[in-house]
């Protein structure tokens, strides 16, 4: 019953903020030239659907994130457990890590479009970047976590390295990895739209520029909203599996019943 008040104050938010919206919009208080109209907006993005215009960017900004989002978390996940079980390598790549995780990830996607073209490698290989530090800082802060009482336990009982990996460290960093996959979701997207948004002939990103380029403020806030009604959708996907895979998991004092 808590979550169905949660989603009511939610909904109930969203649709006063639209509705001031659109009446500052309709009475002139703010410009529809430059912020467009909810009723506008909402009607654009139905036409898209309705006549299958936005399915072509959909799936094309689908692939890239999709394959940003894998490949940048299986790596993400390798090298954080790497590094976490290997203190002496972890020391010596510290400073390479930390001054590769301190270049603005756009920075490099002007040079991604020039090393692998217009094509779909650039952009997956711009949402890797972002991706692969959000995972391997989660996984490798995750197994550092791990009691040292629990580690020497399981020593004591005759725990080899593979099945401390397997009963101890993976559970124990499962929580982190998941936490960054939820955040990784929203970053392979930002790579794969700014991707499109800088070169390329098809997805969201290419719709908002395309939009932007012969001032349609109402074609950018519905390519705005496909996008963060794609956002929720995988997120939620991603709960979901988290939900189903960490049922050993206690739930938080106060979460939903």
């Amino acid at each position: 019953m808590r979550g169905l008040r949660v989603r009511l104050w939610q909904a109930g938010l969203l649709l006063a903020f639209l509705g001031l919206w659109e009446w500052a919009s309709r009475t002139g208080r703010i410009d529809p030239f430059f912020f467009s109209k909810p009723s506008d907006i909402l009607a654009r993005v139905w036409r898209w659907f309705a006549t299958g215009e936005v399915y072509p960017h959909l799936y094309v900004t689908s692939v890239e994130m999709l394959l940003a989002f894998f490949f940048g978390t299986f790596f993400g996940v390798l090298m954080g457990l790497w590094l976490a079980l290997s203190p002496g390598v972890a020391l010596v790549l510290d400073p390479y890590v930390k001054a590769l995780n301190a270049i603005p990830r756009v920075v490099l996607a002007p040079i991604f479009t020039l090393w692998f073209g217009l094509g779909i490698l650039s952009k997956v290989a711009l949402g890797v970047t972002l991706v692969f530090f959000v995972a391997f800082f989660n996984t490798y802060q995750g197994v550092k976590e791990v009691s040292p009482v629990v580690l020497n336990n399981a020593r004591l009982l005759g725990a080899k390295r593979g099945h401390l990996l397997r009963h101890i460290y993976l559970p124990a960093a499962a929580s982190w990895i998941f936490s960054s996959l939820r955040t990784s979701i929203g970053f392979a997207v930002i790579g794969a739209v700014v991707g499109e948004y800088l070169g390329s002939a098809a997805g969201l990103g290419y719709l908002i520029a395309q939009a932007e380029g012969v001032f349609d403020t109402t074609g950018v806030f519905a390519g705005m909203v496909v996008l963060m009604v794609f956002v929720l959708v995988l997120d939620a996907l991603v709960g979901a599996l988290e939900r189903r895979l960490l049922v050993w998991r206690p739930r938080a004092e106060g979460g939903e019943a």
